[in-house]
């Protein structure tokens, strides 16, 4: 049965299954190419008539995954321009106003999209939740630091989309007063970006980050991957000399410049940079209840698919060790809680405590309002990629079904029942069902047959970290 909802832009057609409305590929802002090419993200034109959103539209300008993550995390690449739109799911027959979830995807802000099939949202819906999911630009695009164009273009995009979601959420029984943003990887890198802005205030009132922490990096550091595409295109490093190269070259000189980086070995790529418009270099401590917490073995996504894990000896740690200035008093620790691991292991290990657990434990520390601590930690059973980073989403999304490509066909429906449900009531009460952070530093330890809160687990390998001047 088809629907109409009734924008500040013009009506929209969705359809109603199963009691859940959604609404495809509505337009939040203009087509960012052409005269808005490079360019913060401009209105959106209304239209007469109604507009049919009743598939997904366009996906922002990308490549896949290299081999083999291309298998476990497989895309959606849908062709076109109008690429800055956004899905909507809601409960067709509840009244509102209802909780609001924004969703911003992950993939290094230079990958994904809203179209993924594990981000439907018909079970949040189903429980009573209006689930939103963005697309915004990407690589070059969105995050290309360039001395004639507006920085973190991708994050003006998330912006537009929030202000979106503001004017218009209550003609899908949405309630502006109650929207959560939730991301994960990138999308929760964002989140912590959007939260120090002022241009984001009232936008939103909960967040939710997921195997992401607060990082930014100075204008300089910025621009380094675009200065290093430009020797590629052998054009100047600017925006109008890239706007004028062919697209397909572009994601070439793109690919090739940080195809093979990742958020654990490190390597050029695009980062959200500090420009004292929407990203202060002096941010303020946010004030919106938090969510946050990761998984216990996100490394192994790119260290078991590429065997990296086996090629790590022990003169590989040391000299990462070295480069890092980590000492080797830190390394000991590791080896001595995990007496036979792999050094492999043992660098993967600190690498997730580094780069995500410490900075999150941090930033709970160092904040006033509520905040709850979680950790993902069911093993998949796929290539052996354990609690590996992003597994935990098609249990927070109750859609198992989904995400089989990292779970494998047999992973625990109870474990994505208690996830989804604790997403779902930090949404609606900002409570998710354990006690929130403390002096006792209480976690929530998601794993399957059992789960519960563990106080300051592995508190001596985190104070560690707090000890060294990195």
């Amino acid at each position: 049965m088809d629907i109409i909802a009734t924008t500040r832009q013009g009506k929209v057609r969705g359809r109603v299954r199963d009691g859940i409305a959604s609404f495809l590929a509505i337009p939040y802002a203009a087509a960012p190419f052409g005269i808005h090419r490079f360019r913060a993200p401009a209105p959106v034109q209304s239209w007469d008539g109604v507009r049919d959103a009743l598939a997904f539209g366009p996906t922002a300008p990308q490549r896949p995954y290299p081999p083999p993550l291309d298998r476990l995390i497989p895309e959606v690449e849908i062709p076109g321009e109008e690429c800055l739109n956004l899905n909507i799911w809601a409960p067709a027959g509840e009244d509102g106003p209802l909780p609001v979830i924004v969703w911003i995807h992950g993939g290094s802000l230079r990958s994904g999209s809203a179209a993924v099939p594990l981000y439907d949202g018909r079970a949040f819906a189903r429980d009573g939740v209006v689930l939103v999911s963005i697309n915004y630009r990407l690589g070059v695009e969105g995050f290309g630091v360039f001395p004639d164009a507006p920085d973190n273009r991708g994050l003006l995009d998330q912006i537009a989309a929030l202000t979106w979601v503001r004017d218009n959420i209550a003609a899908f029984r949405g309630d502006p007063g109650r929207v959560t943003v939730c991301g994960e990887s990138a999308g929760a890198v964002s989140i912590a970006a959007l939260m120090a802005g002022a241009r984001t205030a009232g936008l939103f009132h909960r967040a939710v980050l997921q195997s992401g922490a607060p990082q930014t990096v100075t204008r300089g550091q910025g621009a380094k991957t675009v200065r290093a595409m430009a020797k590629r295109l052998r054009v100047p490093a600017t925006a109008e000399e890239f706007a004028a190269v062919n697209r397909e070259r572009l994601l070439d000189a793109q690919d090739a410049v940080v195809g093979r980086a990742n958020p654990i070995s490190g390597g050029p790529g695009f980062h959200i940079v500090v420009d004292d418009d929407v990203v202060p270099a002096d941010p303020p401590l946010p004030s919106v209840d938090l969510l946050l917490g990761c998984n216990r073995e996100e490394y192994r996504l790119w260290f078991v698919p590429s065997g990296a894990l086996d090629r790590v000896n022990g003169l590989t740690l040391r000299l990462a060790l070295l480069k890092s200035r980590i000492s080797g008093r830190v390394a000991r620790l590791y080896r001595a809680s995990r007496p036979g691991a792999k050094p492999g292991v043992i660098l993967g290990e600190m690498a997730t405590d580094f780069l995500l657990r410490g900075p999150l434990n941090r930033l709970a520390d160092s904040r006033p309002a509520r905040t709850y601590l979680y950790e993902f930690a069911w093993r998949s059973p796929v290539m052996e990629l354990g609690a590996c980073h992003a597994l935990e989403i098609g249990f927070v999304f109750d859609n198992l079904r989904r995400g089989e490509t990292l779970t494998g066909p047999d992973a625990p429906q109870p474990l994505a029942d208690a996830m989804h449900r604790a997403w779902v009531a930090f949404a609606t009460t900002g409570d998710p069902g354990w006690p929130a952070w403390d002096a006792r530093r209480p976690v929530m330890v998601f794993d399957h047959p059992h789960a519960g809160t563990v106080l300051a687990p592995r508190q001596e390998e985190l104070e560690a970290w707090l000890q060294l001047d990195l």
